[in-house]
């Protein structure tokens, strides 16, 4: 039996990680946690967003990360990768276009993703980490993204310094507010302006995030009262015991007693809500997924279905069955992740 202290393989090897899960849930399966409350099995609804995984380059290396993304990492999505993603919004009725990475935007084909898919007529919303868009080479970014209208979620998990710099990296939180800083000047976060600029919390540890309404009040004020940031939204999302993150929960000896929390807080409610029904990933190499998450864990589309985005026909995928495991309870613990 494999156990978080063997290192024989490393813990970035997506089988080494799916069979750590199975053991920390024990017997307990999410497909049979559906069917215990009278849930089918998951099939996704329709495909109203493709979510681009440009790669694992980032200029951070959070705690946290299921990417596994920083400096050092190499993978990063081809030009010709990039244009069979842009060929599904030329020839099809996808309205969404949500650039991911790593830092998406250090990939060389982010620029012309954004361009041509505005063109268009797509939405386009980035997953920033905010400090890119203040680092050396990158300063002019805040002006293109407004330019085109893109939506921004940015990572900010606390209001505060020392959270923040605990779970990011030290430095990181005084770079996130100049680069919010920098994006309210340019009109994102002001409810008139049509540039939205929503914030995403994690937890620094094991446990659930709280309810979002409180949260984004104390964010909103406090930010306001401290630095004077203004944001459209604020999201939570649940930390997946995926990569780092399951390796933290391995040293800390926290895994088992983590995943029964996942499992103990499974909500119904959030099933038919899941990002999984309307969205379809895809990874750095062109692969194709249900979710970024199943993407971390090399758990590609239902064996029946097209693999790659490489002339991929969208109509083929809007009712799929979506390939779940125990991460699974990750997204739908307490209110759901997102």
């Amino acid at each position: 039996m494999l156990t978080l202290l063997d290192r024989q393989e490393p813990l970035s090897d997506p089988a080494k990680q799916r069979e750590l899960l199975e053991q920390g849930c024990g017997n307990r399966r999410f497909t049979a946690t559906l069917a215990e409350h009278g849930l089918p099995p998951l099939r996704a609804k329709s495909v109203e967003v493709l979510q681009v995984n440009l790669g694992k380059l980032c200029n951070q290396t959070c705690r946290h990360c299921h990417v596994d993304a920083g400096p050092t990492r190499r993978e990063i999505m081809s030009d010709e990768t990039a244009t069979a993603c842009l060929r599904l919004f030329e020839h099809g009725e996808i309205p969404v276009l949500d650039l991911t990475g790593g830092a998406p935007e250090m990939n060389p084909q982010f620029r012309r993703l954004v361009s041509e898919a505005r063109r268009l007529g797509r939405r386009v919303i980035d997953r920033s980490n905010l400090t890119i868009l203040v680092a050396a080479g990158f300063d002019d970014l805040p002006e293109f993204l407004a330019g085109h209208g893109v939506e921004i979620v940015a990572s900010l998990p606390c209001y505060l310094a020392e959270n923040t710099d605990t779970q990011r990296g030290r430095g990181v939180f005084d770079r996130s507010i100049k680069a919010l800083q920098r994006l309210n000047a340019l009109g994102y976060g002001e409810p008139r302006s049509g540039l939205v600029l929503d914030l995403m919390f994690n937890p620094i540890g094991p446990s659930l995030p709280p309810a979002v309404e409180k949260l984004e009040s104390t964010y909103r004020n406090e930010l306001f009262k401290r630095y004077g940031v203004r944001f459209n939204r604020l999201y939570t999302l649940t930390n997946m015991p995926i990569s780092r993150f399951l390796d933290e929960l391995g040293r800390s000896g926290r895994f088992e007693e983590y995943m029964q929390l996942l499992i103990g807080a499974f909500n119904p409610a959030t099933v038919n809500g899941l990002m999984c029904r309307t969205t379809l990933s895809v990874g750095w190499d062109g692969r194709l997924y249900d979710c970024d998450f199943n993407q971390m864990l090399g758990l590609g589309l239902d064996h029946d279905l097209p693999q790659t985005v490489h002339n991929l026909n969208p109509d083929q995928l809007a009712n799929r069955p979506i390939v779940v495991g125990q991460h699974c309870y990750g997204c739908t613990a307490g209110a759901g992740s997102s």
